[in-house]
């Protein structure tokens, strides 16, 4: 027997929520504002109303995974480059977003020669468990994203020297 979902019975099954919004920027970040009925919707799915709330969905049929922030009192999906460029679509463009809660964990593993180097100093390697995640996170992607072994190497002696003090790191002057 087939049986057709229609009316509410499709709603509880779906959980993502769509809408268009022109693409704004503000400083230099392009963003756009949600609609109060998707992020009611992202909220329960979520099961909180507090900043960041991680999300995945579509920009004009193209994939996402993102966090949506409230910054100055407006919730925003912050667009970066490679988002923008997949869909085709630049600040003033209107976009079709897709949008659910995304409930998978964002883990980032640590380079193997940055965890030997913390390892081998336990003074730099409680420094380095001492700071915010943000800043922990900030530094353990930098030195990911590098694509030689020679800028590695290099880079984590730099970061060992901001962790003892001595050198500064990404524009910083201290951890």
């Amino acid at each position: 027997m087939k049986r057709s979902l229609t009316g509410p019975a499709i709603k509880k099954l779906t959980t993502v929520a769509s809408f268009s919004a022109i693409i704004k920027i503000i400083g230099v970040n392009p963003y756009v504002l949600l609609p109060q009925n998707v992020l009611k919707v992202i909220f329960k799915q979520a099961g909180k109303d507090k900043s960041p709330i991680p999300v995945k969905g579509k920009i004009n049929g193209h994939p996402y995974q993102q966090n949506l922030v409230r910054y100055n009192g407006k919730w925003r999906l912050y667009l970066n480059t490679p988002m923008r460029k997949a869909a085709g679509i630049d600040v003033g463009d209107t976009g079709n977003f897709e949008i659910e809660y995304d409930p998978l964990p964002r883990a980032i593993t640590i380079h193997p020669k940055l965890e030997t180097a913390l390892l081998k100093n336990k003074k730099i390697k409680t420094v380095f468990d001492s700071l915010t995640p943000s800043r922990q996170k900030e530094i353990i992607r930098y030195i990911n994203f590098l694509k030689t072994e020679e800028s590695v190497d290099r880079n984590i002696t730099k970061v060992i020297g901001f962790l003892s003090g001595n050198d500064r790191f990404v524009g910083r002057d201290k951890p």
